[in-house]
């Protein structure tokens, strides 16, 4: 069973940025491709964005151009920067493959709030 380990969350002003990095055991992310997902308070989880293996990306409408998923290959995590952070961005998050297998990590909360 792949264990997923994502961190980076934290409280930020609207308007700011962090940057959300994933891990995943049996380097997973070399043989799959990739995805964030959130879930809001109240709210079914949904696909924020997904990198395949040859890199292409995909997002949601929501975060187009304000949201970026990419690998780091040396530390072999997939990485979400999220940047001009809104209120409704306010989630857990979560990676796993895309589409998605049952296993779920802990995910790490992103808060946006002033």
């Amino acid at each position: 069973q792949v264990q997923y380990v994502e961190s980076g969350g934290g409280l930020v002003q609207p308007g700011g940025s962090l940057r959300l990095s994933c891990a995943a055991s049996g380097s997973i992310f070399s043989k799959f491709s990739a995805g964030w997902y959130r879930q809001a308070p109240g709210k079914q989880r949904e696909l924020v964005a997904t990198i395949t293996r040859g890199e292409y990306t995909n997002y949601t409408d929501s975060v187009k151009g304000r949201f970026f998923i990419f690998r780091d290959n040396a530390k072999n995590t997939v990485n979400l920067q999220m940047n001009g952070l809104e209120p409704e961005d306010t989630a857990v998050y979560y990676c796993n493959k895309a589409p998605p297998e049952p296993s779920w990590g802990q995910g790490t909360q992103v808060t946006v709030s002033s």
